[in-house]
């Protein structure tokens, strides 16, 4: 009579021998890719923002689907610090072997002029991998406040130069950016004060200490709907599902602002072309889910993916838009 471990042992090799013969390993995968997932070390998502923002969202939902289709783990690391150039370094430093990836926003190009002494640049010591969504910002003000329409704002702003406040999370974040890019479309002086992150500067916003700004349609819908925020224009050149009767801001005569969030997963550079295309087709597969659409949309965002070619084109673009802006405002953080 055989014992428990013959009887294990038997069972073991009679299924490696038929995954060998068959050519087949789990999930139907050759037995080498099988056995090579297995082995293999986590795949690291680096996010160099805070837990809770919508950058954290996209890797906390792709990771596990990506874990499933690769065979491995995948962590999501926060890292931080900087206006997301702590995590951005991380990343840059880290070998160009596929085991860490780079879950970021547009900040990341802006970065590039704010920042002249960066130790790293951004455009070139990162691979693209994919965008994976678009996100809208919309202009806000406390529903007290004597402005009804985003063409109110600027006709107050022309009457009394540097009269009328906004806040934002920062120097250097999305929120200030569209700011100064709406500043400088619609001709009008505003100014800024900078907090240290979203919460505080909606506290003064929503208390009336600040006049307005511009926040993600995620943070802001809970207070438009409760009537505590009025949306003044979407800063896009389309309206969004959620918030279908805020007007774009061109269409509310306040000037032809797009200042539309793109996200992406970048990779250090150097890592060989074949290995950035697989990434690619494995991520883009997981965005066209209706899991990711349906995680995606409480936040506002979009899923959109691209080949790595279009979206370092689209990273390139946006570089130059915001350092244009960058120099010609005069704006820096340090």
């Amino acid at each position: 009579m055989l014992t428990t471990k013959e009887v294990y042992m038997r069972n073991f090799v009679g299924r490696r021998q038929f995954l060998k013969t068959s050519g087949l390993g789990v999930l139907g995968l050759p037995v080498a890719g099988a056995i090579a997932s297995t082995e293999s070390v986590p795949l690291k998502l680096i996010v160099p923002f805070t837990p809770g923002t919508g950058i954290d969202t996209i890797a906390r939902t792709i990771g596990p689907l990506l874990a499933k289709r690769q065979g491995r783990p995948v962590v999501v690391e926060n890292k931080p610090g900087a206006s997301g150039n702590i995590g951005t370094e991380a990343v840059v430093r880290s070998p160009a072997n596929g085991q860490t990836l780079l879950v970021t926003v547009n900040t990341l190009v802006m970065n590039a002029s704010l920042y002249p002494k960066l130790p790293f640049n951004p455009l070139t010591d990162l691979e693209p991998v994919t965008l994976t969504s678009w996100g809208q910002l919309i202009l806000v003000t406390p529903t007290a406040s004597a402005y009804q329409t985003a063409a109110d704002l600027v006709k107050a702003a022309k009457a009394s130069p540097g009269r009328i406040n906004y806040a934002s999370p920062g120097v250097g974040t999305p929120h200030h950016m569209a700011m100064e890019l709406f500043k400088s479309t619609a001709g009008v002086s505003i100014t800024h004060i900078p907090y240290r992150g979203t919460g505080p500067a909606l506290t003064d916003l929503l208390g009336g200490q600040v006049e307005c700004m511009f926040l993600p349609i995620h943070v802001a819908l809970v207070h438009v709907k409760a009537g505590k925020l009025r949306a003044l224009g979407i800063g896009s050149h389309q309206r969004h599902p959620l918030l279908p009767d805020v007007p774009t801001l061109k269409e509310a005569k306040a000037g032809d602002v797009n200042v539309d969030m793109w996200y992406g997963v970048f990779a250090p550079a150097g890592m060989p072309a074949d290995q950035v295309d697989a990434l690619n087709r494995e991520i883009r597969a997981i965005l066209a889910s209706e899991e990711v659409r349906h995680a995606f949309a409480p936040q506002g965002m979009d899923p959109a993916g691209s080949t790595p070619a279009e979206f370092k084109a689209l990273v390139q673009k946006d570089a130059r838009r915001w350092a244009d802006l960058v120099k010609a405002r005069g704006i820096t953080a340090e």
